[in-house]
């Protein structure tokens, strides 16, 4: 069998193991693979466990396949809550029929949050180790 070459070559339950076994290869762990790592959480999670699996998976991804300091508390925590939020909305009953009627958190994902985060808040030291609440619109 042939390595999936995008994260969308997995199943869920495939792409969820792959990921959470640590052998889902980094190059497949694009920023819309975070977003379905959160809508599959979503899924199958109240957001508050999902925030926590999604923080402690991609803190131990970002250290078993890179130097362990990529990880970003807040905006994991913030692209948790905007998947949520827009769930809410959804019609979907697929990742793929989701990000199709959401583009935006996939193309412009940070001017979503820029509605939520002064550009100072996420650069500081603080909302990198521990999740800082947005300072401009709170998420609902």
């Amino acid at each position: 069998m042939n390595p999936p070459k995008h994260h969308w070559d997995l199943d869920d339950s495939r792409f969820i193991t792959a990921f959470e076994t640590g052998s889902l290869s980094p190059s497949l762990f694009s920023h819309e693979a975070h977003l379905r790592l959160a809508y599959i959480y979503l899924k199958n999670f109240r957001e508050e466990l999902a925030i926590e699996k999604c923080c402690n998976g991609i803190q131990r991804f970002d250290r078993l396949h890179g130097d362990g300091t990529k990880f970003h508390k807040t905006l994991t925590v913030a692209s948790v809550k905007a998947v949520q939020h827009f769930m809410r909305k959804s019609k979907s009953g697929t990742f793929d029929d989701f990000i199709v009627e959401f583009p935006r958190l996939k193309t412009s994902f940070k001017q979503l949050l820029d509605q939520h985060y002064a550009f100072d808040l996420l650069k500081s030291v603080k909302a990198k180790s521990e999740y800082v609440a947005p300072d401009l619109i709170p998420f609902d």
